[in-house]
């Protein structure tokens, strides 16, 4: 069997698995599940809207968007996207590599949860067509560690926990490099690897864990420090970016590459449900009730779908 064949067939599996857990929220409900990526299993929650406006009678465009957390901000879009004229589902999955291959494979209309960094490897890897439609959100990253008051406490042979995925790994060297910590070589362009750190005079140990795994390290004594979205630590250690020993420099590089997006693929991007669905995402009561859930962690973008596109297209060249 295929790789691919597996994947779908993983992906039809937990569907089905899954359909009894699946409910029709009216607009109102409210559910509080707040959830990182855990790769292994692959459940999926399905949240969707009425099929039709309510009073109108108008039929509702239907459409199915893959993430990665079910939260009450998609409780916001589902309720304000029926205002606008879509039928929205949200299909949630732990494994933050099946958001793509389900859009590639038609289970999903499109999705979004990932930055364009992330899209231009995932697209080189897998010779895939995904594409922006519109930006949603850039989320603050940076070098945090509850023992430490500042980069200049690292110690000698520092262990520093980091995502492994290409994209956030590189994104890491360049925060540590802003900390002062190690240096990259200048060529080595958006996605240095280790063998393109030139300096490191503390002998900083790179430990390289799944991205929704890094938080842990947090509070791991055999680690003294993590590079992490604020927005990824769980929210009951009331964690902000003022808690970071070093926030990301956010001048370094144009903030294209990691703004997350809403994605398509190539044939499905003139649709005009995308414009249906980013008036919704800039609506206020949708902008409030991501301020509220990301705990001002992340801030919205606004930036021309040429330029995402444009920037996708260099990344994916590098």
């Amino acid at each position: 069997m295929s790789e691919q064949s597996q994947t779908q067939n993983e992906i039809d599996a937990h569907l089905s698995k899954q359909k009894s857990r699946r409910k029709l929220w009216i607009i109102g409900a409210s559910v509080a599940v707040v959830a990182v990526a855990a790769a292994i299993t692959i459940p999926i929650v399905v949240q969707n809207a009425t099929a039709t406006a309510a009073g109108t009678g108008d039929e509702l465009i239907p459409l199915t968007i893959a993430d990665t957390a079910q939260s009450d901000f998609q409780d916001a879009i589902v309720e304000v996207g029926r205002e606008n004229g879509l039928d929205l589902t949200f299909v949630n999955f732990d494994d933050p590599y099946l958001p793509n291959t389900a859009l590639l494979e038609g289970e999903v209309d499109g999705n979004s949860f990932q930055h364009v960094a992330w899209l231009s490897q995932f697209n080189k890897e897998n010779e895939a067509d995904i594409t922006p439609v519109f930006s949603t959100v850039i989320s603050s990253w940076g070098l945090f560690a509850e023992d430490l008051e500042s980069a200049d406490d690292l110690p000698q042979g520092a262990r520093v926990a980091v995502p492994d995925d290409p994209a956030n790994f590189s994104r890491a060297l360049f925060i540590l490099q802003t900390a002062g910590v190690i240096e990259i070589d200048e060529d080595a362009g958006v996605f240095p690897t280790e063998e393109d750190i030139t300096s490191n005079p503390l002998g900083i140990e790179l430990v390289r864990l799944a991205h929704e795994s890094v938080q842990t390290g947090y509070s791991d004594p055999t680690i003294q420090a993590v590079v992490i979205a604020t927005d990824d630590f769980d929210p009951a250690l009331e964690i902000t970016s003022d808690d970071a020993l070093v926030l990301e420099d956010s001048a370094a590089t144009t903030p294209s590459p990691y703004v997350i997006v809403v994605a398509t693929t190539a044939d499905r991007a003139d649709d005009p449900a995308w414009e249906l669905l980013e008036k919704t995402y800039r609506d206020d009561r949708v902008v409030s009730a991501l301020e509220e859930e990301k705990r001002g962690e992340a801030t919205i973008v606004e930036l021309p779908v040429d330029d995402l596109r444009n920037a996708l297209d260099e990344l994916t060249a590098q």
